[in-house]
């Protein structure tokens, strides 16, 4: 069997960071993603992509990335169920990110997410890049 997702696209917002009761760390974001080919009107339509990532990725995600960056996600398709507040049954799809790879640098000025200070710094040419080769996620 096999279940592998490779996309690439723009985060829709900053993403999430928790920790499950173990502690844990999880890290959720949504994904917007231009479909391949052009509507009636010339425009390209954009799936938003519920992404997941875990433990040290999660991190790395959570501490270096924000709304409107791009990035490319390989992972698997997962879908679950759980049982909502009104007691109907409701499915989520997402993908499970085994890999982030970061395709651009921060704006200049642009604040990290979660405001932790770390990541990395200004991408003008000439401009020292100031990251932590260990919180690469590739």
């Amino acid at each position: 069997m096999l279940n592998k997702v490779i996309l690439i696209g723009r985060l829709a917002r900053d993403p999430e960071l928790r920790y499950t009761p173990s502690g844990k760390p999880v890290a959720r974001f949504a994904l917007a993603v231009e479909r391949p080919f052009a509507n009636q009107m010339g425009e390209r339509e954009v799936d938003f992509i519920n992404i997941v990532t875990w433990q040290r990725l999660a991190e790395v995600c959570a501490n270096n990335l924000g709304k409107g960056r791009l990035v490319a996600v390989d992972g698997r398709l997962q879908v679950r169920s759980y049982e909502g507040q009104d007691g109907q049954r409701r499915w989520m799809t997402e993908v499970v990110a085994n890999d982030v790879r970061f395709l651009d640098w921060p704006k200049q000025g642009q604040q990290q997410a979660a405001g932790s200070g770390e990541g990395f710094g200004t991408t003008d040419l000439g401009d020292e890049i100031d990251f932590n080769e260990d919180d690469l996620p590739f």
